[in-house]
């Protein structure tokens, strides 16, 4: 495997204690009623046999669920993207972060998980609980087509095709960079969240063009804001 530039010794550099500023109350909350609704909805959805979710970026290293297969697959007409405007969990108010979405055009190579038999609904469930809160998200949680070696199947996938307010699409890589470099929440650093991505995909053999150049760019940012910092005693924002 190639040796990354980024290094957990530069992303080390990026942490800070952040503290949790709690839901954004300009969104509206989804309620146990609705995550039961909208599971049930989507179970209604799914295709006969396993339930399949496809795993692109966190999912991949920190899945939060129990699986029986993994394999890799491709989904066509999307790519990855850090255009999730972030103000918490890996970016605050006063240092906005950026997080991955899939969005349209390209093709994307990631991982699905089969998760157990059985339980279908509440499986979904447990899922929208840990990737979406609110009634602005429901719209980026969809059936995914993708293709695997055995064949096509549909697997569910999460923030696809996002738009609108809180989303940042387009952005050059050079952009991106500069955030990732600077913004931490109380979960963690946006560099943290990229070089677990990119080392993970590494492990199942996939190598994205893009992330391998924003790691890249990310080291090199680090490098450069702490060495100003060094000479100046304090870390420079970003404009």
């Amino acid at each position: 495997m190639r040796l990354m530039s980024l290094t957990p010794e530069l992303v080390a550099l990026c942490h800070r204690e952040e503290t949790d500023p709690g839901p954004d109350s300009s969104w509206t909350q989804l309620t146990d009623e609705d995550f039961r609704a909208l599971a049930l909805r989507l179970s209604g959805e799914a295709d006969e046999g396993p339930l399949w979710v496809f795993a692109y970026g966190s999912l991949i290293w920190k899945p939060a669920f129990e699986s029986v297969e993994q394999q890799r697959a491709t989904a066509f007409g999307w790519h990855r993207s850090f255009c999730l405007d972030m103000v918490r969990w890996r970016g605050s108010a006063e240092q906005p972060g950026l997080m991955m979405a899939l969005e349209r055009g390209g093709r994307c190579n990631g991982v699905i998980y089969r998760l157990p038999d059985g339980e279908k609904r509440e499986r979904i469930e447990r899922l929208l609980r840990r990737e979406i809160d609110d009634h602005e998200s429901v719209g980026s949680v969809r059936w995914l087509p993708v293709r695997t070696a055995q064949g096509s199947l549909r697997a569910l996938g999460f923030w696809v095709g996002v738009t609108g307010r809180g989303t940042s699409l387009r952005q050059p890589l050079e952009r991106v960079a500069q955030v990732l470099a600077r913004a931490c929440g109380h979960v963690g650093s946006g560099a943290e969240y990229l070089y677990n991505t990119v080392s993970h995909l590494e492990e199942f053999g996939i190598r994205d063009c893009n992330l391998w150049r924003l790691q890249k760019l990310v080291a090199n940012e680090i490098k450069s804001i702490h060495e100003r910092a060094s000479e100046t005693g304090m870390l420079p924002p970003i404009t």
